[in-house]
């Protein structure tokens, strides 16, 4: 108990960082994945390229290599002064929104094409139709997946540590290097890291539940 109770400030402020962390990225992922996703059933070709490259590249990029491209070349190429928790941001949220794009086109090829078709026949553009007819009825389905990635991503946040962000990973290293047990650090570290996934769980169960009953 003295590694938590003598550095309740620092676990707290590590905690505050990761959920943080988390729940920017997973803004940014859901935005730009169902944009991706759109292009991805588009009937505009360059669309559906760009959709598939997109999800192409980045689901099998590395994250880390994309922490190191965010940090040591975007700074260069578009604004040197862009925050670390910025960066850190775009690294997780684009690498997640490849994911989430996945699980909101799977989504959408569940809906019969018939509501497509209807929704053209009456006059509605493509993205009047995705966006009133196509992804309500697709979102029960995409909800479940959701949660799975955006567990995944709460871990991934751990990489934003080692690029000078606050968060539980770089939490452990400080105390690490203060002499403490790695072995009680370790462990409350993962106690954190359970309560944010298991958070996360329950927010999803709820939608499931509430989806559910509105079908």
């Amino acid at each position: 108990m003295d590694v938590l109770l003598d550095n309740l400030s620092l676990f707290r402020e590590g905690f505050y960082g990761t959920v943080k962390l988390t729940v920017v990225s997973a803004l940014v992922a859901i935005v730009v994945g169902v944009v991706i996703a759109g292009c991805r059933v588009s009937p505009v070709l360059p669309l559906r390229i760009f959709g598939t490259a997109w999800v192409t590249l980045l689901r099998n990029t590395p994250l880390t290599l994309l922490f190191l491209v965010a940090f040591f070349i975007v700074p260069k190429v578009l604004y040197p002064d862009l925050d670390s928790f910025v960066l850190a941001v775009a690294a997780c949220g684009f690498y997640t929104s490849a994911f989430v794009a996945e699980a909101v086109r799977s989504g959408i090829n569940t809906v019969p094409i018939g509501q497509a078709e209807a929704a053209r026949a009456v006059g509605l553009t493509f993205a009047q139709s995705m966006r009133l007819v196509v992804l309500p009825q697709a979102t029960r389905n995409v909800v479940p997946p959701l949660s799975s990635i955006f567990i995944a991503l709460t871990k991934n946040t751990a990489i934003a540590g080692a690029f000078d962000n606050t968060d539980l990973f770089n939490v452990s290293k400080t105390l690490s290097n203060e002499g403490y047990d790695i072995v009680m650090i370790f462990i409350w570290i993962t106690l954190a890291y359970l309560i944010i996934t298991y958070a996360i769980n329950g927010l999803f169960r709820v939608l499931e539940h509430r989806l559910e009953v509105a079908r």
